[in-house]
């Protein structure tokens, strides 16, 4: 035997060694825990991947889960947190929550009482198709990388100050999250992200909530094929960098559909905001983002852009039947056309006589006019008087009158083709 190779003892403990990770998941168990077992004790005694079982009935909260295992619910398994701190609190990698009902969190938000808690130690943990009811926080991601929150319904606790709430999903510093099909509404905001990273938050529906999706300091991420439907805010973007936003739709939402403050280098495209209240859109000190093949409907202010952003392309996206288009007061001249096309306009009243589906004339949708209306709403009863249709020839003629702001050179004839308006058709629209 040369020096260096293995002998007969090494080859039986790698032999041995090997048959030990043959044989290790033929030892997990599936143990099957009644009504009137304590969960605590049945966690404390499983061992790394077994699978729980609950039959229905209701099991006493809160329990701490150190090992990795599954833990299921049959249809009527219930863990009650009884109002004191958090209902699950998962404290190790590789456990996965199925099909249970989670409630009655504690209230407390800085001892993060929530339904699910997910330790900084839970990476790759799975929640999927539970009912989390009446907590603070339905889960709370803290830290745990590559976590899975999908199809869940999450009906949050709200406090009489909205304030005090807390949110249906809470995701903090958990690189890789993926937050993905959920049914949440209740509470303050329906997702909400805060120093985060490379983490989806996808095909969610999210409604009576404060915002639908909140991202504060959350970087290189996706917000997509989301539905915020009757919250004060859609898609509330601030202080995040290089966010692929697309094909989300906010209906109905009372302030703002879009906001965007400090959000930098993103993708939005393929979004819709349909029965928009205030505004569409909101953007504030937000710089080279690429906003396009958006629709915008019916807010009040299809867009307000703030002097502060800068380095934008706005194109390709259909502003429809706004009270106010665009909302700009600046003295900058802004173009928002991008490669020969530029956006539709509902009250542009164009001309195509090459039928190149561009419209002959620029569009600006904030002269002089809209500024005056503005400042004074009721001067609105004037716009088809003498006197303005004279003010907007003049500037037409004499484009020195123009006080700066939007222009759109190449306006469009028809809407563009909108993802998120596309699966809304033959649906509930």
């Amino acid at each position: 035997m040369g020096r260096g190779a293995p002998g007969a003892g090494w080859r039986a403990a790698l032999l041995a060694l090997a048959g030990a990770f043959v044989t290790a998941p033929a030892l997990a168990a599936r143990i099957e825990v009644g009504e009137g077992v304590g969960l605590s004790a049945a966690l404390a005694a499983a061992a790394p991947g077994d699978e729980i079982l609950l039959a229905p009935g209701v099991y006493a909260g809160p329990v701490r889960i150190t090992r990795p295992v599954a833990l299921r619910g049959a249809p009527g398994a219930i863990i009650d947190g009884q109002g004191r701190g958090r209902t699950v609190d998962v404290m190790v990698a590789g456990v996965a929550l199925r099909g249970l009902t989670i409630r009655n969190s504690g209230r407390s938000a800085e001892t993060m009482d929530a339904g699910v808690f997910l330790e900084a130690e839970a990476a790759g943990a799975i929640v999927e198709g539970n009912s989390i009811t009446d907590c603070l926080v339905g889960v709370y991601v803290h830290g745990a990388p590559d976590t899975t929150v999908r199809g869940n319904r999450i009906r949050g606790w709200t406090a009489p100050n909205l304030n005090d709430s807390g949110n249906g999903v809470y995701v903090w510093n958990a690189p890789g999250a993926q937050v993905i099909g959920n049914d949440i509404s209740g509470g303050r905001d329906g997702i909400f992200s805060n120093a985060s990273r490379h983490d989806i938050f996808r095909d969610n529906r999210l409604h009576g909530v404060r915002f639908a999706v909140h991202y504060m300091y959350t970087n290189d991420s996706e917000v997509s094929g989301n539905v915020s439907t009757g919250n004060h805010a859609g898609y509330v973007i601030m202080f995040s960098d290089h966010i692929a936003i697309r094909d989300n739709r906010s209906d109905g939402d009372r302030d703002h559909g879009f906001l965007f403050n400090y959000a930098n280098g993103s993708e939005i495209t393929g979004n819709a905001v349909i029965h928009g209240g205030e505004k569409c859109v909101f953007i504030y000190n937000a710089n080279k983002n690429r906003i396009v093949g958006n629709a915008f409907e019916g807010c009040q202010i299809g867009i307000h852009f703030t002097a502060g952003s800068e380095r934008n392309v706005i194109a390709g996206n259909a502003f429809i039947g706004n009270r106010t288009q665009v909302m700009y007061v600046g003295t900058r001249n802004l173009e928002w056309s991008w490669q020969g096309r530029g956006n539709f306009w509902s009250d542009n009243p164009a001309f195509d006589l090459d039928g190149d589906g561009i419209a002959d004339s620029a569009y600006r949708p904030n002269d002089l006019t809209d500024q005056v209306v503005w400042r004074y709403p009721l001067a609105k009863l004037l716009l088809n008087s003498p006197a303005v249709q004279l003010l907007r020839w003049a500037q037409a003629q004499f484009p020195n009158l123009h006080p700066g702001g939007v222009i759109d050179s190449a306006p469009l004839m028809r809407p563009p083709p909108v993802a998120a308006l596309q699966r809304l058709e033959g649906a509930d629209r």
